[in-house]
């Protein structure tokens, strides 16, 4: 069952909406200018992160990626660096892509139509109109979670809110109610109101629109959204060797295709048969670079997509010795590199690897401190 909006109700709701939201607006970074540029940037991240995180990261970024000329003109290897542990990584490349052809075709300025936007690689529906909305001031409504929880709640609607008819009767009436004019305040208020009062528990009492909620008057506010059955998890095993040669630790390029494409990593491999440390033998010396496991360095765990990994890590060293040039040799068809062990953080690696360079190394750190206090 599903309630629309009355006409007559139409502007009440929308001015309790702006005049709550100039209250309670949260004073975020890309909301001191509106640039076109930083909104684009902050709905991007801002997609699968939190809100803390998200401001973090972005205040980062900006420092060193001002403008669409900047992106554009970075490798692509400084791009991942920095947006690494927001995760899904194809989402940077298209962004990094789309700031190429930005510079290329329009001057380094984002495009403020929806045919334009529409063809740049990484920008979707929801992308395209927040950047239009929120940057340009164009009437368009832009449909995240928050204003699907709070649309749901309005109009009681009892049916999987991201599938028709719920997601074509929530943009209906989001558009219906945007203010000619008024696009940024409005699309900004209904995903705050989302994200601090009619959150995943709703906070009803202080709702503005707690008079026009049908699910609240129902008391099934705690039933709504409706959502889609979670795909079952996955479980994943990988296993991973740390080799450090001559004061440098051996790393490999994952391809440029698929997950974390083009990030560094630790050697190894998924786990399918055998012990993790049978895995991580194997892996090495199929690459013609045989080692011993020296010591278990522990397991990080991370969830990715519908997959939950579970990584091994083991300090290993090369049996027979061999030195870094050796080993160089033994790897020429192999994307690698040696990097001293305290300068992992200069490049991207997948979020498992990350964790455990930085609890490995940082012991190795606190470890030669302490003796060179001594």
């Amino acid at each position: 069952m599903f309630s629309v909006f009355p006409q007559n109700d139409v502007t009440k709701i929308t001015d309790a909406l702006l005049a709550w939201f100039a209250l309670h607006k949260r004073p975020l970074p890309w909301r001191v200018h509106y640039t076109p540029y930083e909104v684009w940037i902050s709905e991007v991240m801002l997609q699968q992160t939190q809100m803390e995180r998200g401001v973090a990261y972005f205040q980062r970024w900006m420092g060193r990626f001002p403008d669409v000329r900047s992106v554009a003109e970075a490798p692509e290897e400084e791009i991942l660096r920095y947006w690494e542990g927001l995760g899904y990584y194809r989402r940077a490349r298209f962004l990094h892509q789309a700031a190429k052809i930005m510079l290329e075709r329009h001057g380094g300025a984002v495009p403020d139509s929806q045919e334009e936007l529409s063809s740049l690689p990484g920008l979707g529906d929801y992308t395209v109109a927040a950047i239009l909305g929120i940057a340009y001031e164009q009437d368009m409504v832009s449909i995240d979670a928050n204003v699907e929880r709070v649309f749901s709640r309005l109009m009681n609607i009892d049916s999987p809110v991201k599938k028709n008819p719920a997601a074509a009767l929530i943009r209906q009436e989001a558009q219906r109610l945007l203010p000619h004019g008024q696009a940024r305040a409005y699309n900004q208020a209904l995903m705050e109101l989302g994200a601090l009062v009619c959150g995943k528990s709703p906070q009803c009492l202080q709702c503005p629109l707690v008079s026009w909620c049908s699910a609240h008057k129902l008391g099934v506010e705690k039933e709504r959204p409706v959502v889609e059955a979670k795909a079952r998890t996955i479980p994943v095993t990988s296993a991973h060797g740390i080799l450090i040669v001559e004061g440098k630790v051996l790393l490999l390029r994952r391809s440029p295709e698929g997950l974390w494409g083009n990030m560094w990593e630790f050697p190894g491999t998924e786990v399918s048969s055998g012990s993790p440390q049978e895995a991580v033998i194997r892996t090495l010396a199929e690459m013609g670079v045989p080692v011993e496991i020296i010591a278990p360095l522990g397991q990080v765990q991370h969830g990715y997509t519908n997959h939950r990994l579970t990584a091994h890590f083991f300090r290993i060293a090369a049996d027979p010795p061999l030195t870094m040039n050796e080993i160089s040799a033994r790897l020429d068809d192999v994307p690698h590199r040696f990097v001293p062990w305290n300068k992992t953080e200069d490049l991207a690696m997948p979020a498992h690897h990350r964790k455990m360079a930085e609890r490995y190394f940082l012991r190795k750190t606190r470890a030669k401190a302490e003796q060179l206090s001594l």
